[in-house]
Parts: structure tokens; sequence; C-alpha cells
């Protein structure tokens, strides 16, 4: 699986900083992505992540089976690959818009 980032470059709303798409490689889903996700941060610094929502309905397109602390793994998995992908970013020409963090 890989994550890919975009930064939201300050165009977006406040505290926004980049926007996640998962990019699956091997297995059934394989060449097939899923979009939706952001990376926040809140004012006293915590970050956060939203998962994919249909905005037409109000529906949430990645829901845990049972638990909702079942969801608590990937958004700590997005947020340890969005820490790395700002410390490559910083290395990173300023031209380089997106970037990869393959898991």
């Amino acid at each position: 699986m890989t994550l890919k980032f975009t930064p939201n470059d300050h165009v977006g709303p406040v505290g926004k900083l980049a926007d996640a798409e998962l990019h699956f490689n091997g297995g059934p889903l394989d060449g097939l992505r899923l979009v939706g996700f952001s990376v926040w941060e809140r004012k006293n610094g915590d970050r956060s992540v939203t998962f994919p929502v249909c905005h037409n309905r109000g529906l949430v397109l990645l829901r845990p089976i049972s638990e909702s602390s079942q969801q608590a793994p990937l958004r700590d998995l997005i947020l340890d690959a969005f820490r790395e992908f700002e410390t490559d970013l910083r290395l990173l020409p300023p031209s380089i818009k997106a970037s990869e963090v393959t898991l």
C-alpha cells in the first residue's frame, strides 16, 4: 500500500495540511485508490485525520465493522507517514507538489 500526499499550500481551510490517498498494490484491490483523506492541525498543535465522506449524502465511506476504534490504526499510520512526508518535503525542490510514502 502507498500513501500519496498533496500539500494544502494554504489555499483551502485553515488547519488543513494535506489531502491523502491510499494506493493499493497487490491483492484484489491492486491498481485501485481510496481518496478523500485529509490531514489537519488544530490550534493546539495536535493533528488528526478525516476519512472519506460522500458529501451529497453525508455518508462516511470507510466505516468500521464493529467498533469505531478500529479506525485508529489507519489514522496513526497516515499521521506517521505524513510526518515522514514532511521531512522528505523539506529536502525536495518547491516545484514538487505531491509525494508518496510506501508502506
